[in-house]
């Protein structure tokens, strides 16, 4: 499936947002969409471009395509319902990824590279080798780094990997880095999602 293969510090500028950590240090210094000047834009954004810069932010900043992003997001409209709110239920199934997982446990510095880990064969999931970012955790679930994958450089120098991390303890995660094993013990909490998105935009822009 085709991805964005532009650099991820140019998708963060697009963005607003730093997509990978070392585009923070850029954000600092930069702003604006690369290759316009700030003078050049008039006006404030219409109410369709807040909606889609919002939509793709999001989209980005979990490693989507647009097909994949718009399944969701269909998803979530159809088993919304009884308090639960579509743009709400799409975060949790972005965070639900394994992909995802692997970031908040802290085995990656990077959503891109807990992707590459999992696409590369690096872990089981209860006891069977996966290489697909997308499958869906739910609560029971466990990951743990492949037998043959902890002799790797990689996964020898976990712990300096971990350190480099800035993932707050979440409720439905409980990453063991010595055992190199995660649990999923729960669902994810709106507030446990990504700070900064608006999620409503969202919902509102596929709603056209």
């Amino acid at each position: 499936m085709a991805r964005d293969t532009s650099p991820i510090v140019k998708q963060s500028r697009r963005e607003g947002y730093a997509l990978h950590p070392k585009a923070n240090k850029v954000l600092a210094h930069k702003t604006g969409i690369p290759g316009q000047h700030a003078h050049s834009r008039q006006g404030k954004p219409s109410l369709y471009a807040t909606q889609l810069r919002e939509k793709q932010k999001v989209r980005r900043i979990y490693g989507l395509v647009e097909k994949q992003f718009a399944r969701l997001m269909n998803e979530a409209n159809r088993a919304s319902g009884h308090g639960v709110l579509p743009g709400e239920l799409l975060l949790q199934l972005l965070e639900r990824r394994i992909d995802n997982a692997v970031y908040r446990a802290g085995f990656a510095t990077s959503r891109r590279a807990a992707r590459q880990l999992v696409s590369h064969g690096h872990f089981e999931l209860n006891g069977r080798r996966v290489d697909i970012p997308s499958i869906r955790l739910k609560a029971g679930d466990v990951l743990t780094v492949r037998p043959k994958s902890t002799k790797s450089a990689y996964f020898a120098a976990i712990n300096d990997i971990h350190g480099n991390t800035e993932q707050a303890p979440l409720s439905w995660l409980k990453g063991d880095i010595k055992n190199l094993k995660i649990e999923i013990v729960g669902l994810p909490k709106r507030e446990e999602a990504e700070a900064n998105i608006n999620e409503q935009l969202i919902v509102e822009y596929y709603s056209r």
